[in-house]
């Protein structure tokens, strides 16, 4: 058996410690605006789904694949509500809903990673809305990471929902008229690698 002198081997184990930890740093990426939106929809007296969404969002996301963790900070602009209809836009604006000029921001925290394997299965955390923070949790119906060739940077994000009830934020107008209390809320995300 060959003998490899003591300096190679202990330079062979701190490269090799030096990539490992490398590759398990935790990674930043930046909310990418062209590619993410808050979206809602809801059923119309429970007949046709109205459907709206939040045309501005910032924040990030820090995820380690290889522990398997990460955080998420998103801010929804609610005053940026387009749902196609100038008049129900208003109204979402309002103290019925939103209450934008009041609360101008919603927010979600991410606490909490679940992966399957490398991609991420889910992100449970508390959502802001109204100044009331309640814990909700978002499942991935897709999830990718890609180099992107436009902005020459490694890009994450996928596909997430939930199903919440939006009194309990203290959003009631209209459920006692027969307008759903059930929301469900669908977030497509891209974030940057920085």
């Amino acid at each position: 058996m060959p003998a490899f002198p003591v300096p190679t081997i202990v330079g062979a184990i701190l490269l090799a410690s030096i990539v490992a930890a490398a590759q398990a740093q935790p990674v930043r990426y930046v909310v990418e605006p062209k590619h993410t939106f808050v979206t809602f929809e809801v059923r119309h007296f429970n007949t046709s789904t109205v459907r709206a969404r939040f045309d501005r969002t910032e924040g990030h996301v820090v995820l380690d694949r290889a522990a398997r963790t990460g955080q998420v900070d998103i801010t929804i602009d609610t005053a940026s509500v387009s749902s196609g209809i100038a008049d129900f836009d208003k109204h979402l604006r309002n103290p019925d809903f939103f209450d934008s000029a009041r609360v101008p921001k919603a927010r979600f925290v991410g606490t909490h990673i679940d992966f399957d394997g490398d991609k991420v299965a889910a992100v449970t955390g508390n959502l802001t809305l109204l100044d009331k923070t309640l814990p909700v949790t978002l499942k991935a119906t897709n999830f990718n990471c890609y180099d992107s060739p436009i902005l020459k940077a490694r890009v994450c994000g996928g596909d997430f929902d939930t199903v919440i009830e939006r009194s309990r934020w203290g959003m009631s107008w209209g459920v006692d008229k027969g307008v759903p209390d059930r929301v469900r809320l669908l977030i497509q995300i891209e974030a940057v690698q920085q």
